[in-house]
């Protein structure tokens, strides 16, 4: 069967279950690590203050802090985000002092946008949270052994991820 685009065309529903790799055990082991970083990733998430910042506000200061002072437009592009979006954000952000926002020295139609030690203490806390929480899952659930297993495919995970 099929559905309708927006265009109002029959389309082919896409499969789901279509194989990613000629070699079936890759295949299922993409979609375990996939499933596993996901479910975690979600898991963590849920471990901030639902008064606090939201994920994409996260996303921006750990943006800023990992990688320095941004353009607007930069960090809507690092972060895959609407420029409305990003505006909203960085309202937020500024109001509350998390932010700086200055002129560009080189092009001063363009801001460049800082975090602040408010914006570092509060993505402190927010990652002190997290590891918290992590750490303790790790230690009731994981043995010595399968702790050195995890530790391992942490480094892989990265390497991964930066490929």
């Amino acid at each position: 069967m099929g559905r309708i685009s927006n265009l109002g065309a029959m389309q082919p529903e896409p499969d789901v279950a279509a194989p990613v790799s000629a070699d079936p055990e890759l295949a299922e082991l993409a979609r375990r690590v996939r499933e596993g970083v996901g479910r975690l990733n979600w898991r963590m998430r849920s471990e901030r203050d639902l008064n606090g910042p939201g994920p994409a506000v996260l996303a921006v200061l750990s943006r800023l802090y990992r990688a320095g002072t941004h353009t607007p437009t930069e960090l809507a592009e690092a972060e895959r985000l609407q420029p409305q979006s990003l505006t909203r954000i960085l309202a937020w952000v500024t109001e509350r002092e998390l932010v700086t926002r200055s002129p560009d020295p080189a092009d001063g139609r363009r801001s460049l946008v800082s975090i602040t030690p408010a914006g570092l203490a509060v993505l402190r806390e927010y990652s002190i949270r997290r590891e918290r929480w992590l750490a303790g899952a790790i230690e009731s659930t994981l043995s010595p052994t399968e702790r050195q297993l995890l530790s391992l495919a942490s480094e892989l995970m990265l390497r991964v991820a930066d490929a």
